[in-house]
């Protein structure tokens, strides 16, 4: 797993397309770009899957890892909830141990973890501004943040 956190990373870039994941507490949001890393868009949401245990492989990964190969991903790109600060609180560790089963189930796809700071705000205020409201704005709100965290990342690659 690598980790872009702390700055954008010196691997070389390679044309394909990639998932971001934005992982929530019940639900992940899913989005994909194109192969030449250009535009990020939404996939799905997908609902977490809290009760399975031990070597069992939950369902939302099994899912992700489903969709990760229907598009043909080269990479997966995870946000990584920070504080404000920068620091990792108990999120993050939450994030980097499901990251950790997501891994082994997507291997050999290499799977980056980002920092996802104000993705979730900015993807909410895009839907209001946009005059997406109520039970609709709940249930893509995962999905636009699933994008911001992909778009960041492939501008960030870019630069």
């Amino acid at each position: 797993m690598e980790d872009t956190t702390s700055g954008p990373a010196s691997q070389q870039w390679t044309r394909g397309r990639r998932l971001g994941i934005d992982l929530g507490k019940a639900r992940v949001g899913v989005a994909v770009c194109d192969p030449d890393g250009i535009l990020a868009t939404p996939v799905a949401t997908v609902r977490r899957d809290l009760k399975t245990a031990g070597e069992d492989i939950p369902s939302d990964i099994r899912e992700i890892a489903e969709t990760a190969a229907e598009y043909e991903v080269v990479e997966i790109v995870v946000g990584l909830p920070v504080t404000l600060s920068g620091e990792e609180g108990p999120a993050a560790a939450h994030t980097r141990a499901w990251v950790e089963r997501l891994t082994d189930h997507v291997s050999p796809v290499p799977v980056t973890l980002t920092d996802e700071r104000m993705t979730t705000a900015v993807a909410t205020r895009r839907l209001n501004e946009g005059g997406v409201r109520g039970s609709r704005k709940r249930s893509i709100v995962d999905q636009a943040a699933a994008v911001e965290i992909l778009q960041q990342w492939l501008d960030q690659r870019r630069r």
